[in-house]
């Protein structure tokens, strides 16, 4: 099964717009760079499974979710 880093980055996109922050914003509460956000919410990034788990964690995602469901892309 290949997971679809491009979704995974809009659902981490999304979730933190939902939210109101900032991509540096998320980076200080994360840890993780602003550049590596970056690439990861643009598809171009490839996180480790630790890098994925801080990012997600303070957006308060479930990895298993985040994984499971599609994003929905049509508007």
């Amino acid at each position: 099964m290949r997971i679809e880093v491009v979704n995974l980055g809009k659902k981490i996109q999304q979730r933190r717009e939902l939210l109101g922050l900032l991509q540096a914003q998320l980076a200080a509460l994360s840890g993780v760079s602003t550049r590596t956000i970056q690439l990861v919410e643009q598809g171009k990034g490839n996180p480790s499974l630790q890098t994925l788990i801080r990012l997600i964690d303070p957006l308060g995602l479930r990895i298993d979710l985040l994984l499971k469901h599609p994003v929905n892309t049509e508007q």
